[in-house]
């Protein structure tokens, strides 16, 4: 499978992105600019985390006009994996590829720490090497990362089990439900503020994220076999 990590003006953890993909999982990726119109020839796309255009007006609000985000949506509507982690997932929510919005934080203050998850659904192609309300440690690094949607839309993400990770122990940023990452009801686009690429290496003393990958490239390669 090839994949596409997006380079939006601002971002800062594209190369975390692609390190993971390419020198840890050893996949076939590429930095894509945003200024593309076609993702052709690529099976999945990353939307990394940083602040794409300086978060101005809203964290994600301007990318989500840029030239490559047709493509992106193009790639979500045929079912292909779409991944968005932090501004990525406030760019997917931006974008309509998600439900919901990413508010300010509770406390108003920029949080970097790494917290503790609990796996909701362990039978998205993201999380298949998880087990099923396991507790996991990732990072996060965000000013602007609380969960909210009406209760309408949070009961429908529960009822179809798109509530992926929560936030467990504790909620660091007022996400409703301490929730921490979503996926599209078709279940191949997934959103989550944590940052699991940087937690792939034992020499940085967490390899948590390294499953989602894993399984990302399992389930695509069991597709291809098929």
């Amino acid at each position: 499978m090839k994949i596409a990590v997006v380079v939006f003006p601002g971002s800062n953890c594209d190369v975390d992105l692609y390190e993971a993909l390419h020198s840890v999982c050893h996949a076939d990726v590429e930095y894509v600019s945003h200024r593309e119109k076609t993702l052709a020839g690529f099976d999945a796309v990353m939307l990394p985390g940083g602040f794409s255009y300086g978060d101005y007006l809203r964290a994600g609000a301007i990318a989500r006009f840029t030239n490559i985000m047709p493509a992106v949506i193009k790639m979500a509507e045929e079912g292909k994996p779409v991944f968005g982690t932090c501004n990525g997932f406030q760019i997917l929510t931006e974008v309509g590829l998600l439900p919901g919005a990413l508010k300010r934080n509770d406390s108003q203050k920029f949080i970097c720490k790494t917290v503790p998850l609990e796996v909701v659904n362990n039978q998205t192609m993201f999380t298949q090497r998880y087990q099923e309300h396991e507790r996991i440690d990732l990072p996060i690094a965000h000013a602007d990362g609380s969960y909210f949607a009406d209760q309408k839309t949070l009961d429908r993400l529960e009822k179809n089990h798109q509530v992926v990770f929560r936030y467990a122990e504790e909620n660091p940023n007022g996400s409703l439900r301490n929730i921490a990452g979503i996926t599209n009801e078709r279940g191949n686009v997934l959103g989550m503020m944590p940052h699991p690429e940087r937690a792939v290496e034992a020499i940085l003393g967490n390899t948590d994220g390294l499953r989602l990958f894993k399984s990302l490239l399992t389930t695509s390669k069991a597709k291809v076999e098929e």
